[in-house]
């Protein structure tokens, strides 16, 4: 009887050593990722020009090192917004002009701002010709992918705290954009409702939702 004790309370120890580990590694982890963003992009394929440019989660997924090039952004707003991004910062993927539109997990930004290829291909459907190498108008940013969701929070859900928790959210205010920021209190609410969705999440995802509750009691 005494043995077993002491092995609850050698275990209880331990789980207690792993939180504070995981709890150190998340606050980090938001404190290194400066700002968060969200990054809309379609999942179904759509031609233009005679190029598919559909991209969905699963199609980063199946990338080398489930790393690529963000390109194709041709709103001045989303490109400046391309360009504040930090190698470290986080973004939303969420899936666009398709029939259940949502975010669907997460990237991380691993290359800040470059020149988009892609303006100076005549084969692209995102060609710009007026756009120069030597002054050029639109940057891509090198994404990788961090988590992947079983289960996505849909637009219809997120709507439904648009004027509480996610007031002002850019989401709803600049629908169009295709490249936008996510406040921390934005970001923390969505990771929070990703959490009571029982998503099966990676350790990202899955600490951060403990750390963010546990911050709550406090």
């Amino acid at each position: 009887m005494t043995k077993r004790k002491r092995t609850i309370s050698t275990v209880s120890q331990s789980k207690q050593k792993e939180t504070k580990e995981n709890n150190n590694s998340v606050e980090q982890e938001l404190e290194s990722c400066r700002q968060f963003f969200l990054l809309k992009s379609e999942p179904e394929s759509r031609l233009e020009k005679g190029v598919d440019v559909r991209f969905s989660i699963q199609d980063l997924e199946n990338e080398p090192d489930q790393s690529a090039t963000w390109d194709g952004v041709r709103n001045y707003q989303a490109r400046n917004i391309l360009k504040s991004m930090k190698v470290g910062d986080l973004a939303f993927f969420y899936h666009s002009n398709c029939k259940e539109p949502g975010i669907v997990g997460v990237v991380r930004i691993t290359k800040e701002a470059f020149p988009d290829p892609t303006q100076f291909d005549p084969k692209s459907p995102y060609y710009d010709p007026k756009s120069r190498k030597e002054s050029p108008s639109w940057f891509a940013v090198q994404v990788k992918l961090e988590e992947r969701w079983n289960k996505k929070i849909s637009l219809n859900q997120l709507k439904n705290y648009q004027t509480k928790q996610l007031s002002g959210m850019d989401l709803f205010k600049r629908s169009r954009l295709s490249v936008q920021k996510v406040l921390e209190y934005q970001r923390n609410f969505i990771l929070e409702l990703l959490n009571n969705e029982n998503n099966t999440k990676t350790a990202f995802t899955t600490n951060t939702t403990n750390y963010l509750e546990e911050q709550k009691q406090e």
